[in-house]
């Protein structure tokens, strides 16, 4: 079709362009006179293309249509006018000359909210849902004929420009091109719009726009978000008329304690607190502001009303002002009819639009290498100056909300400074638990006090937990984008990369783990973790499901994958890092936030940890990490109404008890990763080294402190003596401080496992199985143990049955051929975490892996574990997923949508 495209702004140039690559032939466009020397992005689309562009700046004179106009727009034989958004009066000459008329496009659901300003009626009156219509033109007001309407859910704080961008913009095009294909169909309805519910409402100017404060809080938040931006609410306070904007009813968990501000005719004073400003509606509920317009123009953060203006200007460097004088270029480029950007020039006051807000944050932030900006900071910061100041402040760091003190214990070890925090990390700082209690931490090496930890308490959960909500609620963290996020997560690996040697110090001296395995295992895993779970970040999607279809209508259903919310992280000492990685990566990738209880003996890396979360740009909240006791940091954890998903690693008995008070609480989502007994079977068709190899390394890698440790070995008959001779060369394993890089075999992790792992043994000799070496603490300072080697071992034994979590290899035999049986022994236990089996004979491996009742089953090798590869428990060993796409089902809910049209 010949068509005529009349209107303005991107919404228009976009209908143009999708219009053109229909296949329809745009014969003009007519848009409104350039201002301020700067051309509309129609005009300017069809300019490129070759398109006649008219500007009128009027269609009418005296009541009547300029007949010149009409003409001119007569030669072109348009065929179909179709009007995307069009704020000019159209003489009814231009409308009905078309061989098909015109159509429009009405950000309402009509017949309700006729009028220019529909959009922000339907957010005063509260309606829930919203939409747009395109009708045809007639000489009425908004009252033509609908062809078709389109209407979306209106979320409680959405305002005009949420629902725009999220709705009314992307779909409203789709709509005009839907409408244009209707109509070159010949399917194209005429439905005349009823009376019934037809409403009206006058345009929204700044003198209308005053807020009554007779009426409920949830009216004066719809009336604050109806005029955001424009025209902008605003009542009189301090002395001066102040504007509103950024309003919400999401309140849970804010005090309203702070500087009162009265507003004459209130219900109630309001309250600046250091969230933003508290207002009250006459039935006394709250709603909260985050930003005010000042009388002179100035946007603050609504927390900072009664603060002293910083006057202080920052001086540039050279370096900063080579950023300066490219950010002018950027600006030159937006505003063209500026001959020169001057300190004074004002990026509104000359002709910037809200577009051009999004295109300056994007432009800037690609020059800064990714600069944390957002859209409101260019409405606080309008004149090229105070932008240049904010920007600065944030290229430094140095804006004192981000502000962040260390106060770091320092310890020259491995040929490094350590600097490693050891405070509790709420909401993005470093602070001291309630009651600045501590404890020490302990160098298992050598039984010192590495320092003292802040030691969390019930109260400080509850801070953590609420720093968490208001980062998931309200922070940045849900509003970048999931491929930004991963960006996030992604420098936070690279971070963690640039500091493996300290991560991996820190953690021989925290949790005695051997420096090598530490280098390689412990902090080269979470890396990788992070990094496989970054580039998960923008995978996350949801699929479409065909249903019973609702005849003569349709239907379509689709799934949505969501974050759950605040969720909480224990984990155990064996693996501080790792374990922390393998569940907080997941779980940040989802898009949850996170409240993370290292254990108490081990805390260090996790803080340290914490401070790369911010060197990162993680955003505040988003992260939080409590050291402290299981039964009380733990357990509140557990217990806490707004944490959704508990993930913990541990034992079985604590398991149990956490999932207890999980369904108790407010019935939360649990995964579990617990205790093991994993069997490894041997056979005599085995390749023998590799199997002793292998078998070794199932016990004793990490000091046996291993939750898939081969917690029993089976060894076929004719080569089970063979096979304890050769795992007796445990013996001339290096037993020794695991920062010598020769050493095989570190100090066990605390005192209390050390005695734990003696009486085991003593268990074991006292039921008759053989020591064949080992059973006992080494004669030196620290918590070091022998590898131990247990043969002859029995099934009704204790150590048969029970997990020790050290270096102690349990060997028992089984006859010759008997596979059945070795397997019903081998499941004979409640335990289901791992599993291995070594045979040549790849039809027995298959069989035996089918019939092993285990969370992983590994053949031919041992402990090849892999962040892509699913990782968790069967029976009493737990439920849920580490590591592997499975990981991310942990820590996100699957909503059901379904349509009907």
């Amino acid at each position: 079709m010949k068509i005529a495209v009349i209107g303005q702004s991107l919404f228009g140039q976009e209908v143009y362009s999708q219009l053109r690559k229909e296949g329809h032939e745009v014969v003009g466009v007519f848009t409104v006179p350039d201002k301020n020397g700067k051309v509309d992005p129609l005009g300017l689309e069809a300019e490129k293309d070759g398109v006649p562009v008219f500007k009128f700046s009027r269609w009418r004179a005296g009541g009547q249509a300029i007949s010149d106009v009409v003409a001119k727009y007569q030669a072109l034989g348009a065929e179909l006018n179709v009007l995307p958004f069009c704020s000019q009066f159209i003489p009814m000459e231009v409308i009905n000359a078309p061989r098909h008329g015109s159509i429009i496009y009405h950000p309402s659901l009509l017949p309700r909210h006729r009028g220019a300003s529909a959009i922000n009626w339907t957010l005063i009156h509260g309606d829930k849902k919203g939409g747009f219509t395109i009708f045809w033109a007639d000489d009425g007001l908004d009252t033509g004929d609908i062809l078709l309407q389109k209407e979306c859910e209106i979320l409680p704080d959405d305002t005009v420009s949420t629902l725009y961008n999220r709705f009314l913009f992307p779909e409203g095009i789709k709509g005009m091109v839907q409408a244009v294909r209707l109509i070159a169909e010949g399917k194209a309805p005429r439905l005349p719009q009823p009376e019934e519910g037809a409403t009206y409402e006058g345009i929204q100017k700044k003198e209308t726009a005053k807020i009554n404060w007779e009426q409920p809080a949830e009216a004066i938040h719809n009336w604050i978000r109806g005029n955001d931006k424009v025209p902008g609410a605003w009542t009189e306070a301090g002395g001066q008329k102040v504007t509103f904007f950024n309003s919400t009813l999401n309140t849970a968990g804010l005090v309203p304690e702070g500087e009162a501000l009265p507003i004459p005719e209130a219900h109630r004073p309001g309250v600046v607190t250091k969230g933003g400003l508290v207002l009250f509606g006459n039935d006394n509920k709250m709603l909260l502001v985050k930003n005010i317009q000042l009388e002179d123009g100035k946007m603050i953060p609504a927390s900072h009303f009664f603060r002293g203006e910083d006057n202080t200007v920052l001086e540039l460097t050279k370096a900063e002002l080579v950023t300066m004088e490219a950010v002018r270029t950027v600006w030159k480029r937006i505003l063209p009819n500026i001959l020169e950007v001057e300190d004074s020039t004002d990026f509104f006051k000359s002709g910037a639009a809200s577009v051009d807000v999004v295109r300056l944050v994007e432009e800037v932030k690609e020059l800064c290498d990714g600069v944390e900006l957002e859209n409101e900071d260019i409405y606080m910061a309008t004149t090229f100056k105070d932008f240049i100041q904010l920007l600065v402040r944030k290229l430094r760091g140095d804006d004192k909300e981000s502000e962040c003190i260390i106060d770091y214990v320092e310890k020259a070890v491995n040929k490094l400074v350590l600097q490693m925090p050891h405070q509790l990390f709420i909401g993005g700082k470093f602070v001291d638990a309630e009651g600045a209690k501590t404890y020490d931490t302990i160098n298992p090496t050598d039984g010192s006090v590495i320092c003292q930890v802040s030691l969390a308490q019930a109260s400080d959960v509850d801070k953590a937990v609420a720093a968490a909500k208001d980062a998931f609620e309200n922070g940045l963290w849900r509003k970048i984008s999931a491929r930004d996020r991963g960006q996030l997560l992604y420098r936070l690996a690279d971070l963690m990369e640039e500091h493996q040697e300290e991560l991996a110090t820190i953690e021989a001296l925290d949790a005695g783990a051997v420096y090598t395995l530490a280098l390689k295992t412990h902090v080269g895993m979470s890396i990788q973790t992070f990094r496989y779970f970054a580039g998960w970040c923008d995978k996350i999607q949801g699929s479409t499901i065909p249903i019973n279809q609702a005849r003569p209508n349709r239907n379509l259903t689709l799934t949505r994958k969501e974050p759950i919310g605040v969720c909480g992280i224990i984990i155990p000492w064996n693996y501080p890092l790792m374990m922390l990685s393998w569940k907080t990566a997941a779980c940040l990738a989802a898009g949850n936030t996170v409240v993370i209880k290292p254990t108490q003996v081990t805390p260090l890396t996790a803080l340290k940890f914490a401070e790369l979360t911010l060197k990162a740009g993680i955003p505040k909240g988003v992260i939080n990490i409590l050291p402290g006791s299981g039964p009380l940091v733990g357990q509140r954890l557990s217990d806490h109404p707004d944490v959704r998903k508990i993930g913990f690693t541990g034992s079985t008995e604590v398991g149990k008890h956490i999932m207890k008070s999980c369904a108790l609480s407010n019935v939360k989502k649990v995964s579990l990763e617990l205790g093991g007994k994993s069997p490894l079977i041997i056979f005599a068709d085995c390749d023998l080294n590799k199997a002793v190899q292998m078998g070794m390394s199932s016990v004793f890698f990490n000091k046996g402190e291993n939750c898939i440790a081969a917690g029993r070995l089976f060894v076929e008959d004719s080569i089970h003596d063979q096979f304890v001779q050769k795992v007796e060369e445990v013996r001339k394993m290096k037993i020794g401080n695991p920062l010598d890089r020769d050493t095989n075999h570190g100090p066990q992790n605390n005192q209390a496992h050390l005695q734990k792992l003696i009486e085991y043994c003593q268990h074991g000799i006292k039921e008759g199985a053989t020591l064949v070496c080992g059973g006992k603490q080494v004669p030196r300072p620290g918590f070091f143990f022998e590898p131990t080697v247990f043969i002859d071992v029995e099934d009704h034994m204790f150590i048969a049955k029970e997990e020790s979590f050290g270096p102690v290899m349990i060997i028992s035999r089984f006859a010759s051929g008997d596979v059945d049986t070795v397997l019903s022994r081998a499941n004979a236990t409640e335990f289901g975490l791992a599993s291995g089996v070594f045979t040549r004979d790849i039809s027995k491996a298959l069989y035996i892996s089918e019939k092993l009742e285990a969370g992983t089953v590994f053949i031919n090798t041992y402990n090849k574990t892999d962040v892509a590869a699913p990782f968790g428990g069967f029976k009493q060993s737990g439920f849920g997923k580490d590591l592997g796409e499975a990981a991310l089902n942990e820590y996100l809910r699957v909503k059901t949508v379904t349509f009907e049209y």
